[in-house]
């Protein structure tokens, strides 16, 4: 699933082309993706994108029509801008149309939405959602709070959406090993100056997979088609099995919440 880092990778790569372009047309190919299409050609031909905005891993699109387009690109999904002429692929189904290209979404398990809202912010989607992990409310006094009476792992907890957005299963791993804290360690066994260098590990991980594009998984790639590269840093995930970096001893693998998760026995206590 594209993380916090791809989605942004991809708003920061369509903005300069739709923001303050007035929408000339739609096509949609298929109008049921995870939940029902809308009916674009009603909502947004004629107006103009205001802006190209995220919220976790939600890109939010707010029109002069009084409205915001709300877009997850679910499992495998994609955005990328497109020449109008260019024949769309079998799995690219919503064209957005400016006057000379268009934005395209591409999504072949169709667990991507595209929703329409008057109050965005305030969506059964969006409302319950915590703070942005690069944001000054994720801070080290909020992260001590949350954990300190809780039992769970606490990669559960960097993983609950309700606590902090868009920490993933990638970068939960990455700044777990570089705060050299054990991914099932109890929320409430972790002082809050080991809970502050997690804090600080998690701001470093994203914001250098936003910098490198994101991170490449199989169906994942940046808005002009290219991958992301930050999968060349990854220290842990994906390589349970192998030697650690660190230590040079064999990284393990354990599942939590039905996520494997990479760590080193060695150095994450």
């Amino acid at each position: 699933m594209p993380e916090l880092p791809e989605v942004e990778t991809t708003r920061l790569g369509v903005r300069p082309w739709i923001k303050d372009k007035v929408v000339s047309g739609v096509s949609v190919r298929c109008d049921r993706l995870r939940w029902p299409v809308p009916d674009l050609n009603h909502l947004l031909v004629g107006s103009t994108i205001l802006d190209v905005q995220r919220r976790a891993k939600y890109l939010l699109l707010p029109s002069s029509h009084q409205g915001t387009l709300i877009i997850h690109l679910g499992m495998s999904g994609s955005l990328r801008i497109a020449p109008i002429e260019a024949s769309p692929g079998p799995h690219d189904h919503i064209d957005i149309r400016f006057e000379q290209y268009c934005l395209r979404m591409r999504d072949p398990r169709r667990f991507g939405a595209v929703l329409w809202s008057a109050q965005p912010l305030a969506h059964p989607l969006l409302k319950s959602l915590g703070p942005e992990p690069l944001s000054e409310a994720f801070d080290i006094d909020y992260l001590w709070r949350q954990a300190r009476h809780r039992k769970v792992a606490i990669k559960s907890l960097l993983m609950d959406g309700k606590v902090v957005v868009g920490v993933g299963n990638i970068y939960a791993t990455e700044a777990l090993f570089m705060a050299g804290i054990h991914p099932n360690r109890p929320c409430n066994r972790i002082s809050k100056q080991r809970l502050a260098r997690l804090l600080e590990a998690v701001k470093r991980i994203l914001t250098q997979a936003i910098a490198k594009g994101g991170t490449t998984l199989r169906d994942f790639q940046r808005e002009d088609g290219r991958p992301g590269y930050f999968r060349l840093d990854l220290r842990v995930y994906g390589r349970a099995g192998e030697t650690c970096h660190q230590c040079g001893r064999k990284l393990k693998s354990l599942k939590i919440n039905q996520r494997a998760s990479a760590y080193c026995g060695y150095c994450q206590r």
